[in-house]
């Protein structure tokens, strides 16, 4: 067995403790690792820190050389709660079908999938794919209806007095969310109000009913939903008898032989643990509070399932620029397929796998994720030159593959900013797009597009669907006449410098030389000396009649790019004093 990494990144210390407890508990078994999701509507960049934190801790195993089984329990058996905002093809009606199975609801009008939970996971499955994770789903529709669980229902409804016992020991006590620690980033008044409330956390335990507590809820034989109330269970027979309160229906069924129904979440998540033998399962903040169903869970397992809870960390939150804490159940947050349009699987990968899962971060969809490739160009120039520190070169590495190999990558990683500054001036037409890259760097043009995919399309992706129209680059198609005219001497004269320099300058190296070189060479300065505070002004004043010449704007992409997009011959036309 391959010896654990010295590495001292967050993922390498949790295989370390994994490793210790797997051996404890099941020696020479494959190491369990888990993660759930909810198909209740779209799955997002949340929700998938529930999975790349295992996802990241089973591929250090694997590295090692352990057997690892990532599960992926697909909670789609769960009832359908609300109707999300914002979904295409789904409107008011679909209220019709709370409380019924996800399984049961129809999908989006529209959509090729089945049901509710087929379609939603469908992207998820795709996104999962892409991202390198390997995994083993487990449908729990499927484990419901199959009676794999009935052992484990009968011996819960048989101990349901101590399981309400340790219930009403949590029941009376509030649930805040767990403070941030220090390294996290605050948790505002949305998020803990959020996280409070927030999906299976705070489902109903099965307390309260008048015959007395029930730990299995049967979804009803006619109207399908879960609004159903037991009256009376028989240990010795197996038989229950319930009634549906939404439409009145009621029978007696033997639970030795029904499969209609399931065991409340903060039961059925324990015995699960125990069912699977689950070593390592993150929790969200929401799962880790007084009472919640982690914390609950821990003492059930162990009293009630004969089991042992995972270890594993509690995950912060997830954010995205410019947007509030991302909530499945409102409209419009984006999904792991929405970032894998704009930015490629590695990049994704190394977001979550540098940060500590209790350290919250933002997602880019604005402006921001031009720095953010910035970054990581310079990370994989480092990595390349070999003066990266360790735990940056492990991100990396869990980044840029996996223990089952490379995921695909640019051939040609040009810089994101460019390639995006190229395709809002060109509107993506494929061969002026080619010229503009191949004059980037003339000694090395790029002979074809493929070279700078998937990249450019990611970019180009980001400039149609997250950059607005009005902030789009249009080149003006004639001279500004009026503004070329009103210009002293002195503006004139910088702009024939300019122009008398495109041919010897006419890559983005010799541009960018051009452009902040021209200010120097008005004030007597040479090609290299160092900026001064009034050269910086003088650079900043002709960089905006550049930009308002060419744009018509005070800013714009930047210059160098900006030229090589325009060509040297509309620039003469539009700069032409």
């Amino acid at each position: 067995m391959a010896q654990s990494s010295t590495e001292t990144d967050w993922v390498s210390r949790f295989a370390d403790d994994v490793i210790a407890e797997s051996e404890r508990r099941a020696p020479g078994k494959p190491v369990v690792v888990a993660s759930g999701l909810s198909p209740s509507g779209p799955i997002h960049l949340g929700n998938l820190r529930e999975v790349m934190t295992p996802h990241l801790v089973a591929d250090e195993l694997r590295r090692r050389g352990y057997e690892v089984r990532h599960l992926i329990s697909w909670d789609d058996y769960d009832r359908y709660r609300k109707v999300p905002a914002g979904v295409e093809g789904v409107d008011d009606s679909w209220a019709e079908h709370i409380g019924k199975p996800l399984t049961s609801v129809p999908a989006p009008a529209g959509s090729p999938h089945p049901n509710w939970a087929e379609h939603f996971k469908a992207a998820m499955v795709e996104s999962l794919a892409a991202l390198g994770v390997e995994y083993d789903p487990i449908s729990q529709t499927r484990q419901y209806t199959s009676g794999a669980y009935r052992e484990q229902i009968l011996h819960a409804m048989k101990h349901r007095a101590e399981i309400d016992g340790i219930l009403a020991q949590y029941r009376t006590k509030k649930n805040p969310v767990k403070k941030p620690q220090k390294s996290q980033k605050p948790v505002d008044e949305a998020e803990l109000e959020a996280a409070e409330g927030s999906g299976a956390a705070s489902e109903d335990d099965g307390s309260g009913g008048s015959a007395g507590y029930f730990p299995y809820k049967p979804y009803c034989g006619q109207c399908e939903k879960d609004l159903t109330a037991v009256s009376s269970y028989n240990d010795d027979t197996t038989e229950l008898t319930y009634v549906c309160t939404a439409c009145g229906f009621g029978e007696t069924v033997r639970l030795s032989e029904f499969n209609r129904g399931k065991l409340v979440w903060k039961v059925d998540w324990p015995m699960r643990w125990a069912y699977e033998g689950v070593i390592f399962e993150p929790s969200g903040v929401d799962h880790s509070s007084p009472g919640s169903s982690f914390v609950v869970g821990g003492q059930i397992v162990r009293e009630i399932f004969g089991g042992v809870q995972p270890i594993g960390p509690m995950y912060a939150f997830v954010g995205i620029s410019g947007m509030a804490k991302m909530s499945s159940s409102r409209g419009g947050v984006p999904t792991p397929a929405d970032a894998l349009k704009i930015m490629e699987a590695p990049l994704l990968r190394w977001l979550y796998a540098r940060r500590k899962p209790n350290q919250s971060f933002k997602i880019a969809f604005d402006q921001e994720i031009q720095r953010l490739y910035d970054e990581w160009d310079k990370l994989e120039a480092k990595v390349a030159e070999g003066s990266v520190l360790p735990a940056d070169a492990a991100a990396h590495s869990r980044a840029v593959r996996t223990a089952a190999g490379e995921l695909p990558k640019t051939p040609r990683p040009l810089p994101y900013r460019t390639l995006a500054s190229v395709v809002d001036i060109t509107a993506g037409h494929d061969e002026q797009t080619l010229r503009i890259l191949s004059d980037l760097d003339p000694a090395n043009p790029l002979t074809s597009l493929d070279e700078a995919r998937p990249r450019l399309d990611c970019a180009e992706n980001w400039i149609t669907t997250q950059v607005p129209a009005e902030a789009r680059t249009i080149v003006r198609s004639e001279p500004d006449a009026e503004l070329l005219g009103s210009l002293d001497d002195e503006a004139r004269e910088s702009l024939r410098l300019l122009l008398d320099g495109l041919d010897t300058h006419w890559s983005l190296d010799g541009l960018t030389t051009l452009v902040y070189g021209v200010p120097k060479m008005m004030a007597g300065l040479e090609p290299d000396a160092k900026p001064t505070p009034e050269l910086k002004v003088a650079q900043r004043s002709f960089f905006a009649l550049l930009y308002r010449l060419l744009v018509s704007r005070d800013t714009g992409p930047r210059l160098p790019t900006l030229l090589l997009a325009v060509g040297a011959d509309r620039v003469r036309k539009l700069l032409a004093v």
